[in-house]
């Protein structure tokens, strides 16, 4: 296949996923495969909300919504013109394997997108927490393009033989992978965390787009934010009036639970909590916040907060700001777009095309 076969076949998968939104969900006219495609998706949505009670169909449907904007023939060929004619020559049969988190509703598609996208082969092991998912929509593929059988591959057991590894997991779980996938090309990721820097200055607006950062996916993303960081005497009041409308984050008997279990654990604790009936506001140095929680740091200085978010680089993935307020600091994400990343937000800032690059022969 070219570079530009690979590009229209996503992009007709791009289509394919327009149907299905948050508020409408309705057959187009002129969609490939729509008659064998089209219901079984809508049963996708069951099977992964049965396997996986953190996947409802709002935020499968906000997933599928971020795909289906970023994948069409315009963007994808505007992603690809970054690089050289690598792909566009290469015939490489070339096998990558991707270990895939659970966390997130299609939290691997980008890394499998990478991976077809660059002309390679790939075999896939996903999260029990995500596996329905992907594997139809890789058949779909095949469908609109049928050079892509063959070369996608799923597995629950041993992965087959293979080149290089993509693997995405925890601190713990990064060291296993470094042990047995260490001498071939990879990029292993561990935990991140995302962050927010307020400074009092922020809109009404603002602080309520920042609710989607913080309760999309109920706050399992690694580009969710988990911990605020403020000056010294910021008042929250603001804060909690504006992202009150994600009060009904509590209907959710999971989310409730942790809300329920992590105060409890607080305040046998005695830890001094700041809480609105949904979300907990806990100060602490750490980033992983668990569910119902916002961890919380005070900084004096922006020019100490700089050097902190310098010195724990490694650790965070999204830093969100008002670049307004926050002058000299770079890559700051809009309030309310964690979530929605473009093709070329690499995770942890890796640029998976340019490792895709490297192994070609």
């Amino acid at each position: 296949m070219t570079l530009q076969q690979r590009i229209n076949a996503f992009s007709k998968l791009g289509t394919f996923l327009s149907q299905f939104s948050r508020t409408n969900i309705a057959q187009k006219e002129g969609v490939a495969h729509n008659d064998l495609f089209f219901d079984g998706m809508k049963h996708q949505f069951k099977l992964a909300r049965e396997n996986n009670g953190w996947f409802t169909q709002e935020n499968i449907l906000f997933a599928l919504e971020g795909w289906a904007a970023l994948l069409t023939e315009e963007k994808l060929s505007e992603w690809m013109s970054g690089y050289n004619d690598a792909f566009a020559k290469a015939q490489s049969q070339k096998t990558v394997a991707i270990i895939m988190a659970g966390n997130i509703p299609l939290v691997g598609f980008h890394d499998f997108l990478c991976v077809l996208i660059a002309g390679q082969n790939v075999a896939i092991k996903q999260s029990s927490n995500d596996k329905h998912l992907l594997p139809y929509l890789a058949k779909y593929l095949e469908y609109v393009a049928p050079d892509f059988k063959g070369r996608i591959s799923f597995t629950e057991e041993k992965l087959p033989a293979h080149d290089a590894v993509i693997a995405t997991g925890s601190d713990n779980t990064a060291r296993y992978f470094e042990y047995y996938f260490g001498k071939k090309p990879n990029i292993i990721r561990k935990n991140r965390n995302s962050v927010a820097i307020l400074t009092g200055d922020e809109s009404e607006e603002q602080l309520k787009a920042l609710g989607e950062d913080i309760f999309r996916y109920y706050g399992l993303g690694c580009r969710n934010v988990s911990k605020l960081l403020v000056p010294e005497g910021y008042n929250f009041d603001s804060f909690f009036k504006a992202i009150y409308s994600w009060s009904d984050v509590m209907n959710d008997a999971k989310y409730a639970n942790n809300y329920d279990y992590n105060k409890a654990v607080y305040l046998m604790s005695l830890f001094d909590l700041l809480e609105n009936g949904f979300l907990m506001l806990k100060e602490d140095e750490s980033y992983g916040s668990p569910i119902a929680t916002l961890f919380y740091e005070k900084y004096v200085s922006k020019e100490s907060l700089d050097l902190k978010l310098s010195q724990d680089v490694d650790k965070i993935q999204c830093i969100v700001g008002d670049d307004k307020n926050l002058q000299g600091f770079t890559s700051l994400i809009p309030f309310g777009k964690t979530q929605k990343p473009n093709l070329q937000d690499y995770a942890d800032g890796v640029d998976t095309i340019a490792f895709l690059v490297s192994i070609l022969p």
